[in-house]
């Protein structure tokens, strides 16, 4: 008789990475439910400690489960850490496609996202995971969309990021018409100065021009990493957004690389953004 045996090793079963997609939190503000999906590097469940975090934003059209299924997030952030490439960290990736599609505020206040991603969302991770809170240890990423809303919460809240990282990202409104013909197309009830003030809250160039001396200190001290690839059709808004960047001092990585607006890209993008907001949670 053979005896097939199946050696377990102490310490090794269940202890891989997890990721939960279809987790819920009431928002007041939205006075809805909000879904968002989290990954939980290997070894969370079996010690009590604390990892940095990066907010993971998926584009126009899917939702929090985009960075799962086609991102591979699991599989991806395993290898890397894995390699070494990258340290441990947690993975929050909220969905911004139900009710408004978009990660901003509506301009005529009628859907206050952002002010639920930092008034609700945040704090909620943070109480309910083992996310260290300091801005050192805080970044954001995000593709097409929610390279957007990377660029914006950055800039919006610069005292909040250690890491930026916008890939493809859709970089707001450059032209003030062509704002007023979207707004409308949408059916938007914002009034003239609603329109004026969206604008330049969402207008790169604006952003930095009226920002503060301090203000402009803490964009400067975010790690900017800015990725498209040379058949995308947001190269333009990218391109402006390095030139711009450049002019203004703001230390920055930009990439141009060979590619277009697709999942292939961003999977490959994955990893390097890993490894750049992993530099930003370490000392110097």
């Amino acid at each position: 008789m053979i005896l097939l045996m199946t050696i377990i090793i102490p310490g090794t079963w269940g202890q891989g990475s997890r990721v939960y997609e279809t987790l819920t939190l009431k928002s007041e503000i939205l006075k809805m439910d909000r879904k968002y999906a989290i990954y939980l590097p290997e070894g969370y469940e079996q010690t009590d400690r604390s990892y940095p975090v990066l907010y993971l934003l998926h584009g126009g059209g899917d939702d929090q489960t985009g960075w799962v299924q086609f991102g591979q997030v699991q599989h991806i952030a395993d290898q890397t850490i894995g390699e070494g490439k990258a340290g441990p960290m947690i993975i929050v990736m909220p969905d911004a496609n139900t009710g408004v599609r978009g990660y901003f505020n509506a301009a005529d206040g009628s859907f206050e996202y952002e002010d639920f991603f930092f008034q609700e969302l945040i704090p909620h991770i943070e109480k309910t995971y083992r996310v260290r809170s300091e801005r050192r240890y805080r970044a954001v990423a995000g593709l097409s969309m929610g390279g957007g809303g990377t660029i914006f919460y950055a800039l919006h809240h610069p005292e909040m990021f250690a890491a930026a990282a916008p890939l493809s990202a859709a970089t707001g409104n450059w032209d003030m018409e062509q704002l007023k013909k979207r707004l409308k197309d949408s059916g938007s009830k914002a009034t003239g100065q609603q329109i004026e003030n969206y604008y330049h809250r969402h207008n790169i160039e604006s952003l930095i021009k009226n920002a503060s001396e301090e203000e402009l200190k803490k964009i400067k001290q975010i790690r900017w990493y800015i990725s498209c690839g040379d058949d995308d059709f947001l190269y333009e808004g990218n391109s402006l957004m390095h030139i711009l960047f450049h002019k203004n001092e703001i230390s920055h990585e930009y990439r141009v690389k060979d590619g277009a607006h697709t999942w292939t890209y961003w999977r490959d993008e994955l990893p390097i953004v890993l490894e750049f907001v992993a530099k930003s949670f370490m000392q110097h």
